[in-house]
C-alpha cells in the first residue's frame, strides 16, 4: 500500500480522498456551458463562437497534456501531478471573469485551464486505484473513480446555476477556484506510482509508448474515443443554450446536465460490473449505438421539458460508461505499468473529439442559428464508433502474453 509521511494510507481513504478529487475536478468545469450567454453577452458582443472556440482549445489542450501528465504521474506520483494540477486548474478559472480579449479568453479558459484539469484529471485517479486492486476488480475500481465525476457535476452544475443566480458569473468562477485549491490537501493521500509488475518484463516509457502506438487494438480504441469526446463535448457545452433558444428556461439547462450526471452514476457502475464479466469490446460497441439512436430521436422529437428530461437520463446511463471499458482494455492490453501515460494517449483522441465538438457546434450555430446539423454528425459518429469496436481483440500485447503468469 502506499506511504503517507510515517504511516501506511488505509485503502479507504485513498479511495475517498481520490473520489472526492474526481468529483471537485470533473465537475468545477461540467457547468461552464452555462456561462455561455453570459461572457458572450458581457464581452464578445453576443457572439458564441469565441467561447466555445476556447473550451474546445480547453479540451485539446487538456488532451494533449494528459499523455504527460500521466506519464509523470506514473514516475513521480500521483499525488504531485494532482497538486500541481490543481493550482493550475484554479489559477485559470480565477482568470476568466479578467478576460476581457478573445485571446485572454483562449488563454484563460482555454489553455491554462486545459493544463491544470490533465494534471488534475480523473484519469490519474483511477490508474492510482487500477494499482491498489487485483485484475478482477479493476474494471469495477475503474467505474467508481469515474463515477466520483458524475457525482461532482450532480452536485456541482446546479451549485454553478444558483451562484450565477445570487451572486452574478463572476463570483461563482472565483468560488470555483478556491474549491479547486482543496485538492492539493486531499492529494497528499492519494499516493502511489508506476512499478514494474511481478512477473512481467519491464520496459522503459519510451518502449511501452512505441509498443502501444504499434498495437492496432489500441489505435482501435484511441479512433472510437475521438467520438466520446465529441459527444460530450458538444452536449456538455452547448446543451443549456440549445434549450434556452427553445425559450425554455436556464435552470432547466443545469437540471438536464445533473440528470446526465445522475444517471450515469448507474451507467458507469453497470459497465464497471459489465467490463469485468462480458466482453469490453461489444459492450462499448452497443453503448455507442444506442447514443446515435438516443441522438436521433431527441433530434426528431419536438423539444419540450419532458423530452428533455427523457433524453438527458437516457444519455445519461450512456455518458461515461465508455470509459471503464476503455480504461479496461487498455489496462488488459499493456498492465499498470504506464497505465496513466497510456490512457493518456486514448484521452486525447478523446480530446481531438472534443475540440471539434464544441468548436464546430459553435461555427455551425452562428452561421446557422441552429445546432441541427452539430446533432446528426453526433448520431454519424455514434454508428461509426460502434463498428470501429467490433474489430479490437482483447488480449495482452505478445510480451505479456509470453510472460509467465502470476498470481
Amino acid at each position: 500500500m502506499p506511504k503517507f509521511a510515517a504511516f501506511t494510507v488505509p485503502l479507504w481513504l485513498l479511495i475517498t480522498c481520490g473520489c472526492l478529487i474526481g468529483a471537485i475536478s470533473f465537475g468545477s468545469r461540467a457547468g461552464l456551458g452555462l456561462y455561455m450567454n453570459d461572457i458572450s453577452v458581457s464581452f464578445f458582443d453576443n457572439k458564441t463562437a469565441i467561447l466555445s472556440l476556447s473550451l474546445a482549445i480547453q479540451n485539446l489542450v487538456w488532451g494533449a497534456v494528459a499523455p504527460f501528465a500521466g506519464t509523470f504521474a506514473d514516475k513521480y506520483g500521483a499525488g504531485k501531478s494532482l497538486a500541481v494540477g490543481a493550482v493550475v486548474y484554479a489559477a485559470g478559472m480565477a482568470l476568466i471573469p479578467h478576460s476581457t480579449a478573445p485571446i485572454m479568453m483562449h488563454v484563460s479558459a482555454g489553455a491554462v485551464v486545459g493544463v491544470g484539469v490533465a494534471f488534475a484529471s480523473f484519469s490519474i485517479v483511477v490508474a492510482t486505484f487500477g494499482r491498489k486492486v487485483t485484475p478482477e476488480r479493476r474494471s469495477l475500481a475503474f467505474g467508481v473513480g469515474i463515477a466520483s465525476g458524475s457525482v461532482g457535476q450532480l452536485i456541482l452544475v446546479p451549485v454553478a446555476a444558483y451562484l450565477i443566480g445570487e451572486y452574478g458569473w463572476q463570483a461563482s468562477l472565483y468560488i470555483l477556484a478556491a474549491l479547486l485549491l482543496t485538492i492539493v490537501p486531499l492529494s497528499l493521500a492519494v499516493t502511489g506510482k508506476g512499478e514494474p509488475e511481478a512477473g512481467q518484463p519491464d520496459q522503459t516509457a519510451r518502449e511501452a509508448f512505441a509498443e502501444a502506438l504499434g498495437y492496432r487494438s489500441y489505435l482501435l480504441l484511441c479512433a472510437g474515443f475521438f467520438v466520446c469526446g465529441f459527444h460530450v463535448a458538444f452536449i456538455q457545452t452547448h446543451l443549456p443554450k440549445h434549450i434556452q433558444d427553445a425559450d425554455l428556461p436556464l435552470w432547466l439547462g443545469g437540471v438536464s446536465l445533473s440528470l446526465v450526471a445522475f444517471f450515469n452514476l448507474v451507467g458507469t457502475f453497470g459497465a464497471g460490473w459489465l467490463g469485468g464479466r462480458y466482453s469490453k469490446r461489444s459492450t462499448l460497441s452497443a453503448i455507442y449505438f444506442l447514443r446515435a439512436v438516443a441522438i436521433a430521436v431527441f433530434v426528431l422529437t419536438p423539444l419540450s421539458v419532458w423530452s428533455i428530461y427523457i433524453f438527458s437520463s437516457v444519455l445519461g446511463l450512456l455518458w461515461l460508461s465508455t470509459v471503464p471499458l476503455t480504461t479496461g482494455l487498455v489496462a488488459q492490453f499493456f498492465g499498470m505499468r504506464y497505465m496513466a501515460g497510456l490512457f493518456g494517449v486514448v484521452f486525447f483522441g478523446h480530446q481531438l473529439g472534443a475540440f471539434l465538438g464544441v468548436w464546430l457546434g459553435g461555427i455551425l450555430y452562428d452561421a446557422t442559428g441552429n445546432y441541427e446539423a452539430v446533432w446528426w454528425m453526433g448520431a454519424a459518429l455514434g454508428v461509426f464508433a460502434g463498428l470501429i469496436h467490433l474489430p479490437i481483440k482483447e488480449v495482452p500485447v505478445p510480451r505479456l502474453a509470453r510472460a509467465p503468469a502470476t498470481s
